[in-house]
């Protein structure tokens, strides 16, 4: 029996620069596949920035066709106003794999550095230092790219694989006209 390999995203919403980082899964083992940042212009309006987010994160998906996605879920700063433009980036990086049909997970911070690190309260040295652990040849490009990689490594180890499985069966379900089968994945 072969195993098969499913392509995963992870996406670290932010409004100045959303960090993506892909991953193939293949029975236990991870492959580094490629990572990056989208950008958005400061000087432009807030709307014209969210559409730039939106037009790279589309590019992303459209050039490395993922099979499912997580994006990281938004924490509450102290400032209302960086707070509410977050969620609004945050809401592109949902949208984007959404609208092509891709299954999208949402992971707390802490939930992810526990996943990769064994403690939720770990450091971004820590988590840099893991991403060279698990994925040793990739070069990663900045922090947030390295921040998407360990979303995309916490879905493969929370059940993302899992996510697409129950989505191709529903599918296969649908298209046969059957009764549905229930799939449970664990998270």
């Amino acid at each position: 029996m072969t195993v098969q390999r499913q392509r995963l995203i992870g996406l670290d919403p932010g409004l100045r620069k959303t960090g993506w980082g892909i991953i193939d899964v293949e029975g236990s083992r991870l492959i580094h596949i490629a990572n990056g940042v989208v950008h958005s212009d400061d000087s432009c309006s807030l709307a014209e920035r969210l559409v730039q987010l939106f037009d790279g994160l589309q590019q992303v998906i459209a050039d490395w066709e993922p099979h499912s996605a997580a994006v990281e879920e938004t924490f509450v700063n102290k400032n209302p106003m960086s707070t509410l433009k977050l969620g609004q980036a945050r809401g592109i990086s949902l949208l984007v794999p959404s609208l092509s049909g891709i299954p999208v997970a949402e992971y707390s911070p802490n939930h992810i550095k526990k996943t990769v690190v064994g403690s939720g309260h770990a450091g971004k040295a820590q988590v840099a230092a893991m991403l060279k652990i698990l994925l040793p040849n990739a070069a990663i490009n900045g922090e947030d790219a390295g921040d998407a990689l360990a979303v995309a490594i916490c879905h493969a180890h929370s059940g993302g694989v899992h996510g697409t499985l129950q989505a191709a069966l529903k599918k296969d379900v649908s298209a046969q006209g059957g009764a549905q089968i229930l799939f449970r994945g664990t998270r």
